[in-house]
């Protein structure tokens, strides 16, 4: 696969990655959860992501932004990605997209 040199497909491009990333007691991917709030791509290609887990308490609190940021570092030409955990606002099932709502059973 070729490098992404474009921002704006790079940053598509991690939003379909983060679309293979599940939270393991909810059977949606984190994007459609709404656990991402926000995904910057810099000029040199560095990806920041603001997201947030369905707890604090979440037992993948450790593991899952390490996942995140290895899968999104493996996108090409990623230069690197920067995790970041926020709990505020903290999440709720609102923040679920109309997709993911349907994959719950909850439209």
């Amino acid at each position: 696969m070729t490098e992404l040199s474009n921002k704006k497909a790079l940053k598509d491009a991690v939003t379909e990655v983060l679309r293979t990333v599940f939270d393991p007691e909810v059977p949606v991917n984190i994007y459609e959860l709404g656990l991402v709030y926000e995904i910057n791509v810099t000029d040199d290609n560095q990806v920041h992501i603001l997201m947030t887990l369905t707890s604090p308490n979440c037992p993948v609190a450790e593991s899952l932004p390490i996942e995140v940021s290895k899968k999104v570092q493996s996108i090409p030409g990623v230069k690197e990605a920067n995790i970041e955990l926020t709990f505020d606002p903290p999440w709720d099932e609102d923040m679920i997209s109309e997709e993911g709502k349907f994959e719950l059973g909850m439209l």
